[in-house]
């Protein structure tokens, strides 16, 4: 049961380590400013939960057809915050290397590069964006608290002392705050 949280951790080398860092900057960096520090920590475990058990599900069945490699990384956890961070943009397109492309195939493509990626998952990463899109699409929609309980966990141990962190940013639940707090 403890590989269900604990395979974010797990690298094989350098380079995949490089690439789940920048992934984690990146991608969480950004779906924390969306959400807050106290629901992106909630979703960052329940993303790395939801899309294991998928992976345990789905394993069986792919890897008659495909050799499938375990799960490793932090890559299946960006992936599910990128596809809720696309199913949810307003945005139609964007561009990528000077061409305009539909906003809901960025993590598609995104899945196809990170195929070559040493020793990532390909069946692990398809589990964090399925996770991820169903997510942002409101399939998910129990694990969603409203922004008063993320506000009032903002007050509470653990987030108050992340608050008090030199260096740190904190975001807070409520979008109100959050905008007042990028104003200034």
């Amino acid at each position: 049961v403890h590989r269900l949280v604990t395979y974010v951790f797990v690298y094989e080398d350098l380079v995949s380590l490089t690439c789940g860092a920048v992934a984690i900057w990146y991608f969480a960096g950004s779906f924390e400013r969306n959400v807050g520090t106290a629901k992106h920590c909630f979703l960052t475990i329940t993303f790395s939960v939801l899309p294991a058990l998928l992976y345990l599900l789905l394993e069986p069945l792919v890897s008659r057809v495909w050799e499938v490699g375990d799960a490793k990384g932090f890559l299946p956890v960006a992936f599910a915050m990128l596809g809720v961070s696309t199913t949810r943009s307003r945005m139609k397109t964007t561009l990528i290397f000077g061409c305009r492309v539909p906003v809901v195939l960025v993590p598609w493509l995104g899945l196809c590069m990170a195929w070559f990626i040493p020793h990532a998952s390909l069946l692990g990463n398809l589990c964090g964006l399925l996770v991820g899109e169903a997510y942002g699409l409101g399939y998910c929609f129990c694990l969603d608290f409203p922004e008063s309980v993320s506000s009032k966990l903002d007050r509470v141990f653990p987030f108050t002392l992340l608050k008090r962190i030199p260096g740190l940013k904190y975001i807070p639940g409520s979008s109100a705050e959050r905008r007042a707090s990028e104003s200034t």
